[in-house]
């Protein structure tokens, strides 16, 4: 037997038996995870070439009252000058119960050593049950570079939403998309 036609064959088995989520992957829906958080845990997001996940976050945090709008979430691309501001916003949305969205923080690589230190004393001191923090990082060129410390990836929840590979996972996430 052809191997193509061994794999089809077990595909297809394992479809009819086990259901079609071991075999396709489920469009990703960020407010399923949203619900599994809390002002303890940061939602950290590895970039890949095309996926931005600013959408996603403004989305779920429309329904839940959390717009840029309202002032009661911040939305900061990291660059030169942007510490100062990131750091304040940081300590005003704990204490208030807003969210923070922290983009391209692979960008701040030394600045991410005392950001660590920040996020664990805004979670310690008397923070809001409705504060969240979302981070956004690309991934380190090698794999013995360390741009994010251990200690925010450990407490994140880690999402990599990749770019779909072929026309059909691209056609289930436009269609995902829709209600």
């Amino acid at each position: 037997m052809r191997p193509d036609r061994l794999s089809n064959g077990l595909t297809t088995y394992v479809k009819d038996i086990m259901g079609e989520d071991f075999i396709e992957q489920p469009s990703f829906e960020f407010m399923d995870t949203y619900k599994e958080s809390s002002y303890l845990t940061p939602f950290f997001f590895v970039l890949f070439p095309g996926e931005d996940p600013t959408p996603m976050v403004e989305k779920v945090g429309m329904v839940l009252g959390k717009t840029a709008n309202e002032r009661t979430f911040t939305n900061i691309s990291m660059g030169q000058g942007q510490e100062k501001t990131a750091e304040d916003c940081l300590t005003d949305a704990a204490k208030y119960g807003k969210w923070i969205m922290l983009q391209n923080v692979h960008l701040m690589i030394t600045w991410m050593k005392g950001f660590e230190r920040k996020l664990e004393i805004a979670v310690a001191e008397d923070c809001h049950a409705d504060f969240r923090v979302f981070i956004s990082s690309e991934p380190p060129p090698l794999p013995e570079m360390e741009i994010i410390p251990e200690a925010i990836l450990q407490n994140s929840i880690k999402i990599a939403n990749e770019a779909p590979q072929n026309l059909k996972a691209n056609l289930r996430r436009a269609f995902s998309k829709f209600d």
